[in-house]
């Protein structure tokens, strides 16, 4: 009897387990988000000085993306496009404000972590994944558990760079402080703690790092990994806008951050070039402290790794610094798939977009996309990176200013019909403008076919770096431009 009291115990045993080895387990998702980080990472070539260990060992686990672009090259407009799959001239998202949830059209939108929710992920977030604040109010949904916020942490008395226009931000170069006062260090720390305390899954752990953002504040450790020698400073031609409409300069007509001029004059490019290639090592570490933490609590072979920036950044070229620009060094940024469904060491080339990581996640975790999404899944180019696109990267800053990114070409035409045309292939710096040469007109005839065929006005609340284009009239920040007038900081 006894016998048989066994044998039926491991048939059930067994079922149990037949079961449970059957039944679909979906992977966790780590969301790893760098601000206004550049191509200036080593597996993306950008800069000869750039060192980024951790990430560079995530893009040979998977998948890196050479030609990825961002929907919008200023914060909001391009995390709000990427974090609800919807364009920035879909949604009138141009500016730092508003928020999106606070224009009634866009309210009830659901976004990737609560889509994600909704199939079943517990949702942890930490540091800057939505611009600044929004999204981590006490009446918001976007997170189930939130850590800390994003901050600049340890801080000088004083800035340690007089620039013209003295915000607080605009700031860079070295002073003592502990690398565990930043605020980068926090969000990382948080998210080891997370993982340590083993999160239900399937998790989506998102960590947003501030840095390289302004103020790009390190410590002599760092900065001395990215010694001054010639190969420290971006390769730039003088007289780079020679050639490019004076619309160009309204996209960024009156900004904080300072001109290629100021720079050189105050004998700060040096600084901050170092500065920002120290300052993307240290957020590389942090990324690294939690890539560790991953393997250590066994999640590393089911846990789809994500990791993107929200647009690039300009340190000299085409004669400015920051970012509001339709070119590559703007849009150009950071895109890495890896983990379970994703084919390890490739190196893609063909255009993808930040708008691409909404519908991608979904078919990872093989969920049904949710309807309105506006990107492209990349699952083709993630198990063969040489699966041709047949959709550019699309960026949009302000109302009716587009860039057209395919392999070969970045197309840019502004708001007043002005346009640039670069041969990204011969001119890979974009300092020849093809546009206006007659052999170039069937390429430009050809790109245009992508533009968003209607751009919403700018949505209502928007504010900070709006401009604005209507009969013949352009507005920056409610003021009208003088177009005869001098260019700010240049003229």
């Amino acid at each position: 009897m006894r016998s048989l009291h066994l044998l039926a115990l491991g048939l059930v045993l067994l079922g149990t387990h037949y079961v449970a080895a059957e039944k679909p387990t979906k992977p966790n998702i780590l969301f790893l988000a760098i601000d206004d980080q550049n191509d200036w990472i080593g597996c993306l070539g950008g800069h000869p000085q750039a060192m980024t260990p951790n990430i560079d060992a995530i893009a040979k686990q998977g998948t890196v993306f050479l030609n990825a672009h961002c929907q919008a090259p200023l914060c909001n407009p391009s995390r709000t496009s990427l974090m609800t799959g919807r364009r920035p001239s879909s949604t009138g998202i141009y500016g730092l404000a508003p928020w999106f949830r606070d224009v009634p059209e866009l309210a009830n939108i659901e976004t990737l972590p609560q889509f994600l929710h909704a199939n079943g992920y517990t949702t942890y977030s930490t540091g800057k994944i939505f611009h600044g604040g929004y999204g981590r109010k006490k009446t918001d949904s976007e997170f189930q558990v939130l850590g800390p916020p994003a901050s600049v942490g340890a801080r000088p008395k004083q800035k340690l760079v007089n620039t013209p226009a003295a915000h607080p931000l605009v700031d860079w170069g070295v002073f003592p402080h502990k690398d565990e006062d930043k605020g980068d260090y926090k969000v990382a720390s948080w998210a080891v703690e997370t993982l340590n305390n083993k999160p239900q899954e399937p998790f989506f752990l998102s960590a947003g790092f501030f840095l390289p953002h302004v103020p790009c504040y390190t410590t002599q450790k760092w900065y001395d990994m990215h010694p001054d020698d010639e190969s420290l400073l971006p390769k730039i031609i003088e007289d780079d806008r020679a050639d490019t409409p004076r619309f160009s300069w309204y996209l960024h007509w009156k900004l904080p951050e300072p001109r290629l001029k100021f720079l050189k004059e105050a004998d700060q490019w040096k600084n901050l070039t170092r500065s920002y290639l120290a300052c993307t090592t240290f957020v590389d570490a942090q990324i690294g402290r939690i890539m560790d933490a991953l393997e250590k609590n066994g999640y590393a072979d089911n846990t789809i790794i994500v990791l993107w920036s929200d647009h690039g950044w300009h340190i000299g070229e085409k004669e400015i610094t920051g970012k509001n620009t339709l070119w590559d060094d703007g849009t150009r940024v950071p895109l890495i798939f890896a983990g379970p469904g994703i084919t390890a060491g490739q190196r893609c080339t063909q255009p993808a977009e930040l708008l691409d990581i909404y519908p991608t996640l979904a078919d990872l975790v093989h969920t049904k996309q949710p309807e309105g999404l506006e990107g492209h899944s990349l699952l083709p180019q993630l198990k063969d990176a040489a699966t041709k696109r047949d959709f550019p990267a699309i960026t949009t800053h302000n109302h009716d200013n587009h860039g057209i990114r395919t392999e070969r070409w970045r197309f840019i035409q502004y708001a007043d019909g002005s346009q640039e045309l670069y041969d990204m292939q011969a001119d890979p710096n974009e300092w020849t403008n093809l546009a206006g040469k007659a052999e170039f007109a069937p390429v430009i005839q050809e790109l245009s076919k992508f533009l968003p065929p209607k751009s919403k006005p700018p949505a209502p609340g928007s504010k900070h770096r709006v401009l604005t284009y209507t009969d013949g009239i352009a507005i920056w920040e409610g003021e009208e431009i003088d177009q005869n007038g001098p260019i700010p900081e240049i003229d």
